[in-house]
């Protein structure tokens, strides 16, 4: 009679065991904080406060009048109106339009199958990345920039993941092709999808539905699920 519920109990236990490190590593993405002129910033296709704070894989759209500013420890990204971009802790993955960068930690850019990443990442380096009509313009403000291409064909690209790259020296100017900007996320993903799972709302509801499940077995502690007791 008691082993059912002892069996509720081991899966109430197993089940927080889950829990609690996917909460940690909630806390842990939480790296940047995002500061708007709140003029019709989204963030994950919501309104965004003035100021918020970024989870990996969060997507930030700003609007025709609307700019935002992505700040961390060591860098800081410009975000242009018309733009969306993705946070990704040490990458900004660029969809369309334009932003800034300022960095000593190494931020890249990534727009498709071209990442663009700073020569000396322990130096501050400011360079600009424009992403329009499937081509990618690097601007260099301070320091030099590597932009890498990776090939068409994945087989290739697992090969040799420098098989492209060019530098754009301090004050210069390069552009480059998307190549396969369309192969470049996973496939059935949506940018911006995983920050649900990492958000305080999720992990407040999962931790909430766990407790719940805790607190219906210590209720029917005398009252065992059993196929002797009817329901």
């Amino acid at each position: 009679m008691r082993t059912s519920l002892f069996n509720w109990r081991q899966l109430v236990g197993i089940s927080l065991i889950i829990f609690l490190p996917v909460s940690l590593l909630g806390q842990e993405n939480a790296g940047a904080m995002l500061r708007s002129n709140g003029a019709g910033v989204l963030v994950n296709k919501n309104a965004a406060p003035a100021t918020t704070v970024l989870y990996r894989n969060d997507l930030v759209e700003t609007p025709k009048q609307g700019s935002a500013r992505i700040e961390s420890t060591g860098s800081s990204a410009d975000i242009n109106p018309e733009t969306m971009v993705e946070f990704q802790g040490d990458e900004l993955v660029l969809d369309h339009g334009s932003l800034s960068v300022n960095t000593n930690r190494g931020l890249r850019v990534r727009v498709g199958c071209v990442t663009v990443t700073p020569v000396n990442p322990a130096d501050w380096t400011h360079y600009e990345v424009l992403d329009t009509d499937g081509k990618v313009t690097v601007s260099a403000r301070k320091n030099d920039v590597y932009i890498d291409a990776k090939s068409r064909n994945l087989q290739q690209a697992k090969q040799d993941t420098k098989s492209d790259r060019s530098i754009v020296r301090e004050s210069e100017q390069k552009s480059r092709d998307e190549r396969c900007a369309a192969d470049a996320r996973q496939k059935g993903t949506t940018p911006g999808t995983g920050a649900i799972l990492n958000s305080p709302w999720a992990l407040g509801a999962g931790a909430a539905a766990v407790g719940a499940g805790m607190i219906w077995v210590l209720k029917h502690n005398d009252d065992p699920i059993s196929p002797a007791t009817p329901n």
